[in-house]
């Protein structure tokens, strides 16, 4: 297993995650993701923002990072954090605990970045995640409308977010 940033070349795979992991939202009953910009992607992968764990040469799971998010996070925004986007898992590594080892790679990324939190949220009251993200020892700290979702993803205006916080000792 190797996590490293994602490339240009990851592109097609990247959007083709997003669909299936839309999807599958869309099967639950969960608010889903609307279709992502490419140039949303395309500067994340130039600022080197965007992951990738790949096993056995394919992308297992991809992932999105932000030093900044005070339009999700507000006040709480100037306390030094990562905040972690947009996690989607190939279908065909499912079960093989992939968001640990994300959570696993945020501590040391903290630690090497003297951030204090890796930080997270999800849009809509999906419990069965709710309590994954407890289990991987991130803090529930509640739901909340969001006053104002204009400049986010449209599902952010969709329900409320749930918003997770994990601290991380130097």
């Amino acid at each position: 297993m190797q996590i490293s940033n994602s490339e240009l070349d990851d592109l097609g795979k990247i959007f083709e995650l997003y669909r299936v992991a839309t999807e599958y939202m869309k099967s639950k009953k969960q608010v889903h993701w609307p279709d992502f910009p490419e140039e949303l992607v395309l500067g994340e992968i130039a600022q080197k923002r965007q992951w990738k764990i790949v096993i056995d040469g394919q992308i297992a799971c991809i992932w999105a990072t932000a030093l900044s998010d005070p339009l999700i996070w507000g006040k709480a925004n100037d306390e030094p954090s990562v905040y972690i986007h947009r996690i989607a898992t190939n279908p065909d590594f499912r079960g093989r605990n992939l968001v640990k080892n994300i959570v696993n790679w945020a501590d040391q990324y903290c630690k090497a970045n003297a951030l204090r939190y890796v930080r997270m949220d999800t849009v809509g009251l999906n419990q069965g995640l709710i309590k994954h993200y407890q289990k991987l020892g991130f803090d529930f700290l509640g739901t909340k409308e969001l006053e104002d979702s204009s400049g986010l993803p449209e599902h952010y205006s969709k329900g409320p977010v749930c918003f997770f916080q994990r601290a991380v000792e130097a």
